[in-house]
């Protein structure tokens, strides 16, 4: 079948393949031009410009045809249709398909490649529900998802640093009596700086120049050893005499804060 430009002026536009035909030629298009444009096949283009209706599958698919064809060549589609009807003589339910398709218009069939790409969408969509069923109803899955979470320690709150005392080595030292109490203080030349006994409630501030004081007494446990006013641990136990305690800020400060009692004191005695 011949496409030349030059075939038109001896066409007999009478019939609707004719038509068609004259139309395309005008535009300039091939019939292959038409078959990408529609997705009609080319053997079924080719009947339609022959006017060769009986080769197609059914009416439904000939007006089908007709229609994307007459869209691409700027045609009237509705007198082609109708013309085509008078044409072949017959209604639209008239044409049997030999295949039983009922297709109106090829060119609304959607391309392989959008029929592809629904289909791995629905797949995935389907292997995502299966996956997140079988994770849903897993009873070993769903056990560890309900397992209670522990929860954390609380941290251990540590208490607070008791408050470092002051250096106690240079304020001044002041003896209290609990109770009566004999005591003798000397200097480290034996020089007396107080003797005699300490009522209850009396005290006694030992001088700051003094040169290494020390204390004699039989009831250490009955003195209470202040530094700058803060309390000391008591020079020794009860019931023993002590000798030669110094009791210099500095002497007292240093000493441990529970003193284990001397065991070469002698027991304590009533003094003159």
């Amino acid at each position: 079948m011949s496409d030349a430009l030059t075939d038109a002026p001896m066409l007999a536009l009478d019939r609707v393949g004719d038509r068609l035909r004259a139309a395309r030629l005008a535009a300039g298009l091939n019939l292959s031009d038409i078959a990408d444009k529609t997705r009609v096949p080319l053997r079924h283009l080719e009947a339609i410009e022959s006017n060769d209706f009986s080769t197609l599958p059914s009416f439904t698919y000939a007006t089908g045809f007709v229609r994307a064809f007459a869209r691409i060549v700027g045609e009237d589609e509705v007198t082609l249709i109708r013309d085509l009807r008078v044409e072949l003589g017959r209604d639209q339910d008239s044409w049997t398909a030999a295949s039983g398709d009922n297709v109106a218009d090829p060119a609304r069939i959607p391309p392989k490649w959008l029929a592809w790409t629904a289909a791995l969408i629905m797949l995935a969509f389907v292997g995502g529900y299966g996956l997140w069923r079988s994770t849903l109803f897993d009873p070993q899955i769903a056990k560890v998802e309900q397992a209670p979470v522990a929860p954390r320690p609380a941290a251990p709150v540590r208490p607070a640093a008791a408050p470092i005392a002051a250096p106690l080595s240079t304020g001044p030292v002041l003896l209290m009596a609990i109770d009566d109490v004999w005591v003798r203080i000397y200097d480290k030349t034996d020089k007396v700086l107080f003797q005699g006994i300490l009522k209850k409630g009396e005290s006694y501030p030992v001088p700051p120049d003094a040169n290494g004081p020390m204390i004699r007494t039989g009831r250490a446990d009955q003195i209470a050893v202040t530094i700058g006013g803060v309390s000391v641990p008591k020079l020794g136990p009860a019931n023993q005499t002590l000798s030669n305690i110094p009791i210099s800020a500095a002497a007292l400060a240093a000493r441990p804060s529970a003193p284990a009692p001397d065991p070469t004191a002698a027991p304590a005695q009533t003094q003159p």
